[in-house]
């Protein structure tokens, strides 16, 4: 049996829509089912369901609240929830899933993309927090997979596209920063890989996993909106502040998931898959 937390996130939702697909039994949970900040009842509800498999989608994911109001929230769903969850799959046995972020470097790396092995240096609460559940899995599981991803946008939930669309709505201009660049991830695309791993039974351990191609973030809005008549605007970072710091350069190496045989679109191809998916909603 699959578990899954974070069921109704926004990549728990699109896992959930492939599994629905591929006709695979699994049980979902969310908050309400499963508090994975409380250890009894995690540990009781995944020895209910006994799970060979956990997707761990669950996480705090308000980046810039993070920093302050959230901050306490962030670090009890990111590193206790996933100390929890990690302890009740080691318990029955089950593999698990974990996924990051590219927040865990900070985004000073000169000289090529950043490689699963490189030194961490996280500049945010939110890049803390998912960085001590990453160390959480590795000390309490053997058999695990840590996914760091970046930029995720899809169909189900709040993301980077929906809130260039919406802006786009009211205005005839936008700034977007210019200096910040990284690859986006398609939740379809990322919701594919981690399946991908367990049933090709890939070797344990770390993975990057994006669409194919870097971009800047006003290059991503300017590729979202080509088709309004919106004109998109470079800024800088420093005339955009926000709490939380944010790699100025994250583009991770995702050659490691490539080895494995998984092909990855490029972020312009998947972008264009899911407005036309979004069109159709």
């Amino acid at each position: 049996m699959i578990l899954i937390t974070g069921g109704n996130g926004q990549l728990g939702t699109e896992l959930r829509h492939l599994l629905d697909e591929q006709k695979v039994d699994y049980i979902s949970t969310d908050a309400a089912e499963m508090d994975i900040t409380d250890a009894k009842a995690t540990m009781a509800k995944v020895k209910e369901v006994q799970p060979s498999l956990i997707y761990h989608c669950a996480a705090y994911t308000a980046v810039d609240k993070a920093e302050d109001e959230g901050k306490e929230l962030d670090e009890l769903i990111n590193v206790t929830g996933t100390k929890n969850v990690a302890a009740a799959a080691k318990a029955v046995g089950a593999t698990l899933v974990y996924i990051s972020t590219d927040y865990v470097f900070d985004g000073t790396k000169k000289g090529g993309m950043y490689q699963e092995n490189d030194a961490t240096n996280p500049q945010s609460e939110y890049g803390r927090t998912k960085l001590l559940g990453e160390q959480a899995v590795q000390e309490i599981m053997e058999d695990y997979y840590i996914v760091r991803t970046s930029w995720v946008f899809g169909i189900y939930g709040h993301n980077f596209v929906y809130t260039m669309q919406k802006l786009a709505e009211t205005r005839d201009t936008l700034t977007v920063v210019n200096d910040q660049y990284g690859r986006p991830t398609w939740t379809r695309t990322l919701a594919e890989f981690i399946t991908f791993l367990n049933a090709n039974a890939a070797p344990f351990g770390i993975y990057h996993l994006s669409n194919e191609n870097s971009c800047s973030w006003f290059e991503f809005a300017t590729e979202i909106l080509k088709d309004t008549n919106v004109k998109v605007l470079p800024v800088t970072s420093e005339e955009y502040p926000q709490k939380a710091k944010r790699p100025q350069y994250s583009v991770m190496d995702l050659s490691k998931a490539e080895a494995l045989g998984f092909k990855i679109p490029t972020w312009q191809e998947a972008l264009a898959q899911f407005l036309e998916l979004e069109k159709g909603k």
